[in-house]
């Protein structure tokens, strides 16, 4: 168990996330999960009889205190760092000429600076490890919609991701840009409802993301797009 990779997720709580998180503990890995609500943090993990290998670390991908605290932890309950997925991230669902600026700044603080906290922090234990950066984006990253903000962030993850990959490779570790379609998540509950057609699951989705951890040594997956059949944008 003490050789087995490790892996962080921020909001691994639900959706994505915790997906990622049940498969990758599947697979024999030993994960931190981070999130704001501890309450819902301590469901995951009843839920999943509180596996020996699962950490949960309560706090805000926004708030390098926080992430930095969340790398520490794993690094002293585990050891090493194999793999950290920035996943945390939220939509306000408005639009830049009708919609309510209150909400902008958190949505672009976890969704753009959130990943790039998490790069900050655990560079060096990847590099130990020889590990890898997930980014979970989304085809709104690669089409732009009319008025989104939330697009906006994502177009942002976009270049997190290939600016990093071009620094991060000379030291062994890989970069991953997962760009997922529409997925039934806990994403909508501000939306009020699900988009129509067909819609993903997050467990399709995770499934993308532990096929590119899992890759061959020396294999670098960059960039996943994953939409479901019908959606055209």
């Amino acid at each position: 168990m003490t050789d087995s990779p490790v892996a962080l997720i921020t909001g691994g709580g639900s959706g994505i996330g915790a997906a990622v998180a049940r498969q990758l503990l599947d697979a024999g890995y030993r994960v931190t999960v981070t999130g704001r609500g501890e309450a819902r943090l301590r469901a995951f993990a009843e839920e999943l009889g509180e596996p020996e290998g699962l950490l949960t670390v309560v706090g805000n991908a926004a708030e390098y205190a926080d992430v930095q605290a969340a790398v520490d932890a794993t690094l002293k309950a585990f050891g090493r760092l194999d793999t950290a997925v920035a996943n945390a991230g939220f939509a306000t669902h408005d639009s830049v000429a009708e919609g309510d600026p209150e909400g902008w700044k958190e949505m672009v603080l976890t969704n753009v600076l959130g990943p790039a906290l998490l790069i900050r922090a655990s560079i060096d234990a990847l590099k130990e490890t020889r590990g890898r950066i997930v980014l979970v984006g989304s085809v709104a990253g690669f089409v732009p919609g009319p008025g989104n903000i939330y697009g906006a962030t994502k177009w942002a993850v976009t270049g997190l991701a290939e600016n990093t990959r071009r620094q991060v490779t000379d030291w062994g570790v890989g970069v991953t840009h997962i760009a997922p379609g529409r997925v039934e998540t806990p994403f909508w509950d501000s939306y009020g409802s699900l988009p129509p057609g067909h819609l993903l699951t997050a467990d399709q989705i995770a499934g993308s993301v532990v096929w590119a951890v899992r890759q061959p040594d020396g294999v670098d997956v960059n960039t996943v797009v994953v939409r479901p059949l019908g959606q055209p944008n």
